[in-house]
């Protein structure tokens, strides 16, 4: 799941690089902030030795996967980004979300 995040975080550097680099909507930058965000919150989570932290760190990495994915919307509504360029980042960010659900409910379960 890390290293899947890590990819969708290259994906979107690439991205706001090469496609949005002049686009100055507010959603490019929280686009580029909420993909760092699900890194550096798996990372924290990671650390916390309690289950109840470990779980709330990953919930806020899920919310910020869930931000990313309404970024990628926003562009292409106000028509900086064309839907078929969304599939990638769409397609990661589908399997992230669906990844920290499952262990979301797995650590929450087992305390």
């Amino acid at each position: 799941m890390y290293r899947l995040t890590i990819e969708l975080v290259a994906w979107v550097g690439v991205l706001i690089d090469e496609r949005l680099s002049k686009t100055k909507p507010s959603a490019v930058k929280h686009l580029d902030e909420a993909s760092t965000s699900i890194a550096l919150n798996i990372a924290e989570g990671n650390g916390k030795r309690s289950v109840v932290d470990r779980a709330r760190f990953l919930d806020i990495a899920r919310g910020s996967a869930l931000e990313s994915a309404a970024c990628l919307d926003v562009l292409a509504a106000r028509k900086r980004l064309e839907p078929f360029e969304l599939t990638p980042g769409k397609d990661m960010l589908i399997r992230i979300v669906s990844m920290l659900t499952k262990l979301i409910e797995k650590l929450l379960s087992s305390s």
